[in-house]
C-alpha cells in the first residue's frame, strides 16, 4: 500500500540519512526499484515526471501498476508514489488519480504566485493525507524541456514556502539536472546552511542527485538533505547494459530477441545503481 513521504522524510531528517527518489519509466524500472528497496529494507520514493506519465499511459495507469506490484510482490517497506516537477494542473490530476505524494514546482512563477498555488495544494494534500513538495529557485539543467542555470534559492523565500504546510522543500543550492559539466562549481553549503536556519526541521530535497561527488552528498545529508532525486544514473546504467547485450550479439542467439531477455541486463544495471545509492544515502535497514 502506498504511503505519504512525510513520515519517512521526517525520520530521515532526524536520523541524518536520506531517502532515495528514483524516477520510473516503465514496469521493469518500477519493479527493479521496489525489489531492491525490499531486499535492503529501505524506504523509497518512486518519482514520475509529467513526460514519463504521458509515456506510460497516464496517472491512473501508473497508480494501478504500482499498487499491483506492491501487492503481488508482497512489498512491506514504505513506498511513496510521487509526482516529480509537477505543474499546478498535473499536481491536481495526480491527487485525483491516487498518488500518495506530489511535487508542485512553482519556482518559475513570481514568489507571490508560487505561494498562492502552493498554499492551495497544501490544504488539499493535508485533507487527503498526502505529502507535498514545493520548490524555490529553479534547479539547473534540463527537466522535461525546462532549462535553468544552476542557481541558489533565497533563504527568506524558502521560509515563506516552508511555512505554508508543505512536507518537504526543494531549494536550489547549485545543483543541476542531467550530467554535470566539467566546470561545475559544486554545491553551495553556505546556501544550504542559510536555508536550514530559516526552515528548521523541514526536510530538504536535493534534485539532480546523479553525478554529485559522494563527499558532497554525505555532507549535504549531514546538513539536513533528506530526499535525493536520482534519474540519469539509472538511465545510463540501463543503456550501458542493454548496449553490451546487443554488441555481444545475444539478441541473435536462440530466443535472445525476447524483450524480457533484452531488458534483463538493463534491469540488473538499475538494481545495482539503486543499491549503491541507498547505501550512500544511509537508508538501508531504515524501513
Amino acid at each position: 500500500m502506498l504511503v505519504s513521504a512525510k513520515e519517512m522524510l521526517d525520520k530521515a531528517k532526524a536520523g541524518k540519512y536520506a531517502v532515495g527518489h528514483f524516477n520510473i519509466n516503465n514496469l521493469e524500472w518500477t519493479k527493479a526499484i521496489i525489489e531492491t528497496a525490499q531486499e535492503l529494507n529501505s524506504p523509497v520514493i518512486l518519482g514520475v515526471s509529467e513526460g514519463a506519465a504521458k509515456y506510460m499511459g497516464g496517472y491512473k495507469t501508473i497508480v494501478g501498476m504500482v499498487n499491483g506490484l506492491l501487492e503481488e510482490l508482497k512489498i512491506t517497506v514504505p513506498v511513496a508514489l510521487h509526482l516529480d516537477h509537477g505543474s499546478y494542473e498535473g499536481a491536481k490530476a495526480c491527487i485525483a488519480a491516487g498518488f500518495s505524494s506530489v511535487m508542485f514546482d512553482g519556482s518559475h512563477y513570481p514568489i507571490e504566485e508560487n505561494i498562492e498555488k502552493t498554499r492551495e495544494l497544501a490544504a488539499v494534500c493535508k485533507e487527503k493525507g498526502l505529502s507535498l513538495e514545493a520548490e524555490v529557485g529553479a534547479i539547473g539543467g534540463e527537466e522535461d524541456g525546462v532549462v535553468a542555470a544552476g542557481e541558489c534559492a533565497d533563504p527568506k523565500e524558502c521560509k515563506m514556502i516552508a511555512d505554508l504546510g508543505i512536507s518537504m522543500l526543494a531549494a536550489g543550492i547549485g545543483n543541476i539536472h542531467g550530467k554535470y559539466p566539467s566546470n561545475w562549481a559544486g554545491l553551495s553549503f553556505e546556501t544550504l546552511n542559510a536555508i536550514n536556519e530559516q526552515v528548521g526541521a523541514m526536510p530538504i530535497v536535493l534534485h539532480g542527485g546523479s553525478g554529485i561527488p559522494e563527499d558532497q552528498i554525505k555532507k549535504a545529508i549531514s546538513m539536513g538533505v533528506s530526499k535525493i532525486n536520482v534519474n540519469t544514473e539509472c538511465q545510463l546504467a540501463f543503456a550501458a547494459e542493454v548496449r553490451k547485450y546487443f554488441e555481444a550479439g545475444k539478441d541473435l542467439e536462440g530466443k535472445g530477441f525476447d524483450p524480457r531477455k533484452i531488458m534483463g541486463p538493463g534491469v540488473a544495471g538499475i538494481k545495482e545503481t539503486v543499491k549503491e545509492k541507498m547505501e550512500l544515502f544511509g537508508s538501508v535497514g531504515k524501513a
